[in-house]
């Protein structure tokens, strides 16, 4: 089945079940003390070190920035016309205010508990906000579901904010900085920060595997890979550029082994399809080699490649271990793997996400997305980050 009779399917059943009221603005109902709160607010995550978690006295940088897709969308598709949109139950039912909030997830996604670590309220979205300097001081996500690093990726689902309309989004939001608060302090704000980035997965998942404007004729998948990994390295000198330092690079997920792609290619006990997972694999290798690049060409810039793919493999393979028991089947979907249909209704949920690591058809749960944030910021459970994780990034620029 394409993508054009899913979208039938779904307008069909978003017409039966009414829009909950989604919450677009999550930071009115937390407080900063709340969410460290680790005892209530995310139910279905028990298997990492952050449930005994205690939060910084003071952040440990001034801002957190994220640029991404749906994997760290916190809001920004609620005002899209697109149908990537995650503003409905059962979406954000395992939140901290059991709402959905526009994440494509049961609960939290991993810039949020990332902000913990950092001592940072959730960070806002950029489209969530009224554009002040008090809502955008501590950080702004801009990461919108369905962006590709390919301008036209995604465009069938509707409208998206892709990663070169994002990076204008920071160049905007650093001007309005320096008309507020001045060269200096801005420049200061900036380069002490850490800017996340978290993008990728569209340009396979709709455009490349799709074979959108008969793209695999033209270019082979590894040539593919090397044109994403060089437009990425430029967005990231385009940062530079603008006084960025810090900056945090997401290797791709295994979506070869998503509950989507399990069903429409009829896998056999949940094997995950190989074809796409190796494509996954060199993009992460060319993504880390320009990273290691660019840590050579930039002066004064720490820029870790944090490789999504690594993590997420030894969480399936080791699932017993993480206390999972459902490592094909998505939470909540339609189909063989619940894969067939995306998640629209709390009717096609399961009971206990903590139990999956797929929370519906290409996303996993608050669960997973808590082990590898806890990757990201110490390699707790597995190294996945290189040359060195989140925590020895700072701590090596506080010498």
């Amino acid at each position: 089945m394409d993508f054009s009779v899913i979208k039938i399917l779904f307008i069909f059943i978003f017409s039966i079940y009414p829009q909950a009221n989604s919450l677009i603005y999550p930071q009115d109902l937390i407080t900063h003390n709340s969410i460290f709160d680790f005892s209530s607010s995310s139910p279905s995550f028990t298997s990492s070190s952050s449930s005994v978690f205690r939060p910084p006295t003071a952040p440990l940088v001034p801002a957190l920035f994220v640029i991404g897709d749906s994997s760290v969308d916190c809001g920004t598709n609620n005002f899209l016309g697109t149908f990537a949109r995650a503003d409905r139950l059962p979406y954000g039912r395992d939140f901290d205010t059991h709402q959905p909030t526009g994440r494509f997830c049961n609960g939290r996604i991993p810039v949020d508990y990332l902000a913990l670590r950092l001592g940072l309220p959730f960070v806002p979205s950029y489209l969530g906000q009224a554009g002040s300097i008090e809502e955008m001081i501590l950080g702004v996500n801009y990461a919108s579901a369905g962006a590709g690093i390919i301008f036209s990726s995604g465009s069938e689902l509707g409208q998206h904010i892709s990663l070169a309309q994002q990076i204008e989004q920071v160049t905007d939001t650093i001007q309005e900085f320096i008309v507020t608060i001045g060269d200096d302090a801005t420049t200061n704000l900036i380069s002490n920060s850490v800017f996340y980035i978290s993008i990728g997965s569209n340009d396979y998942i709709h455009y490349y595997l799709l074979n959108v404007s008969n793209v695999q004729s033209v270019y082979l998948p590894w040539s593919f890979n090397q044109f994403l990994a060089q437009t990425i390295k430029q967005e990231i000198k385009n940062l530079y550029n603008a006084k960025v330092r810090k900056v945090v690079v997401m290797g791709l997920a295994p979506i070869g082994c998503a509950p989507y792609y399990l069903w429409l290619y009829s896998s056999k006990n949940g094997e995950c399809v190989e074809t796409i997972n190796d494509m996954i694999l060199e993009f992460n290798f060319a993504v880390r080699y320009m990273v290691s690049e660019l840590n050579e060409e930039l002066v004064d810039a720490s820029v870790i490649f944090c490789d999504a793919f690594e993590g997420s493999m030894d969480i399936i393979q080791n699932h017993d271990r993480y206390g999972f028991n459902v490592t094909d089947e998505a939470c909540c979907g339609l189909g063989e793997y619940k894969g067939w249909i995306m998640c629209v209704s709390p009717d096609m949920a399961c009971n206990n996400a903590s139990s999956h690591i797929w929370w519906d058809q290409f996303h996993p749960t608050d669960a997973v997305n808590g082990i590898l944030a806890d990757n990201v910021w110490s390699s707790l459970h597995t190294p996945m980050c290189y040359p060195m994780n989140l925590q020895d990034m700072l701590a090596q620029s506080t010498r």
